[in-house]
């Protein structure tokens, strides 16, 4: 009689549900739920946790896949020194868009144009990442992105548009541990 060989790695259950996934995004989502709400009652934190289990159940294996979890500690890690970084860029756009917007001849100042370029990250996530980062930039924002890295970007003057792709992406790249030169 033939044996089969020895699983590999963490067996999961039959339905393919992998609790490690589950128990991060239910903890991230309880840990934001707690923090927004501010109310600490039993009928809020239920409705919190029934909230949050359910959307857990539901994209845990959307929001954390086998190779975002494998570099997961690091992930975060560069994800948050990420962040100063691009509130340092948001806070630059805002103050150049104040001064297009009051500048006396705005007309002759905004110059809106489309770009469209392909990034050389694979990761999903990175992909995604590198969109809503340059959304959240005022004077800029991401019109389409395919699933090939292909951007097409709205940029209200030439200087919104002149550092595309440029120094974010390959901070975001780096963040999600791509090579990027």
């Amino acid at each position: 009689m033939n044996t089969p060989p020895p699983r590999q790695g963490r067996p999961e259950a039959e339905n393919g549900f992998k609790l490690v996934p589950f128990a991060v995004t239910f903890a991230v989502m309880m840990t934001t739920w707690v923090a927004l709400s501010g109310k600490l009652d039993i009928f809020h934190l239920s409705l919190g946790v029934i909230s949050c289990v359910i959307v857990s159940l539901i994209s845990s294996d959307l929001l954390i896949t086998a190779t975002t979890f494998k570099g997961m500690p690091g992930l975060w890690l560069r994800f948050f020194l990420y962040m100063p970084w691009l509130i340092k860029e948001i806070v630059l756009a805002n103050l150049h868009l104040l001064k297009l917007v009051f500048h006396p001849r705005l007309h002759e100042e905004i110059n809106p144009k489309l770009i469209a370029f392909r990034s050389r990250m694979k990761d999903d996530m990175g992909l995604v990442t590198f969109a809503n980062s340059i959304t959240l930039t005022p004077g800029t924002i991401t019109v389409s992105l395919s699933v090939f890295g292909d951007y097409v970007v709205h940029a209200i003057d030439d200087a919104s548009a002149e550092p595309l792709p440029g120094e974010m992406e390959k901070r975001v790249a780096t963040v999600f541990g791509e090579d990027h030169d």
